[in-house]
């Protein structure tokens, strides 16, 4: 296992690890109340993040984190890893996609897996008011853009930027949607359409003009979900396409910056074949961990002197701590 990761034998299975973590309750007594800021990303956009600062905060790097599907700042894993990075000295920028967090009145749009340019308005807006180091971590939906975020940038990343953590990232989205549609899958697909849907009637009730719940009744996958509204909406041809396009392995050989991936063999539809493809392997800036165990965004292990026994946010915390630096 890298870096000593070896779970309980009780949680040595995809599932098990991946739905343990998900119902684990968890507290963070030591993070402090957050700032809650708006972004106006475009004319008919605001996303919300909820902000974690030093006091002296422009000497301080900076994380910003970015949440799976149907996630949000309040994600415990995206908790766990601003109790990390603020007690390791970063500010923490945990960001909400568009709609997610209670905001879908905020955004008259949907997001997708490869909207990056919210992060980038994000990032650029708080670097002109003097923050100088950021390193992204993301996680699931989150990892894909991070990565891709850094595909995008290619040579010409902002020097701000430093550094970029993806965590069980969605990279290759056709083969992650097909292992969603295993039956062994149906639980996760379930949840998943579940919250997307009333995530879409709400949005309906806020933009009743923009938006209708006709085909609601008639999505029962992550991929009739995206047929129906997130590729139109967003001008692609169809579901497939969206997939394609959105995709970070289609551009992660172009990352020029300091890359950690961190994903299980056993993730139950994040395949591992991915991480292998000479466009990751290929790449020198890119430092891939693909762990036996550790199923979804869980990574869970013993507690040790180290750290609390979610594995995965501490190795994102050290790779920003070696990478972005901390003051």
């Amino acid at each position: 296992m890298p870096d000593g990761f070896l779970p309980p034998p009780r949680l040595m299975n995809g599932h098990a690890m991946t739905l343990w973590a998900w119902a684990r309750r968890r507290a963070f007594p030591k993070l402090p109340p957050p700032e809650s800021r708006l972004f106006q990303v475009t004319p008919d956009a605001r996303v919300l993040a909820h902000c974690y600062w030093h006091r002296d905060r422009a000497a301080r790097a900076t994380i910003l984190g970015l949440h799976g599907l149907e996630g949000s700042s309040r994600a415990h894993y995206m908790q766990g890893l601003a109790d990390k990075a603020w007690a390791a000295g970063f500010n923490v920028v945990l960001l909400n996609q568009r709609n997610c967090g209670g905001t879908e009145h905020l955004s008259s749009t949907l997001y997708h897996s490869g909207l990056t340019a919210d992060a980038d308005w994000v990032l650029r807006e708080l670097a002109a008011e003097g923050l100088s180091r950021f390193g992204v971590v993301g996680y699931s939906l989150g990892g894909n853009l991070a990565l891709k975020l850094a595909g995008d940038y290619g040579a010409a990343a902002p020097a701000f930027v430093k550094a970029v953590v993806a965590v069980s990232p969605v990279m290759d989205l056709p083969r992650c949607v097909n292992a969603l549609e295993r039956r062994s899958n149906f639980a996760y697909q379930w949840n998943f359409v579940r919250n997307l849907k009333g995530r879409m009637r709400r949005k309906v009730a806020a933009f009743p003009e923009r938006f209708s719940a006709e085909p609601l009744d008639r999505i029962r996958s992550v991929r009739d979900f995206d047929e129906a509204y997130t590729a139109p909406h967003f001008g692609f041809r169809d579901a497939t396409d969206y997939y394609y396009r959105a995709a970070s392995l289609r551009v992660v050989d172009r990352i020029q910056l300091p890359a950690l991936i961190i994903t299980a063999a056993d993730d139950p539809f994040v395949p591992p074949e991915p991480f292998a493809d000479p466009a990751v392997t290929g790449n020198p800036n890119i430092t891939t961990m693909v762990t036996r165990h550790g199923g979804h965004c869980a990574f869970v292990c013993p507690a040790n002197g180290v750290h609390d026994g979610y594995w995965a946010e501490w190795r994102a915390v050290s790779f920003a701590q070696q990478h972005v630096g901390i003051s």
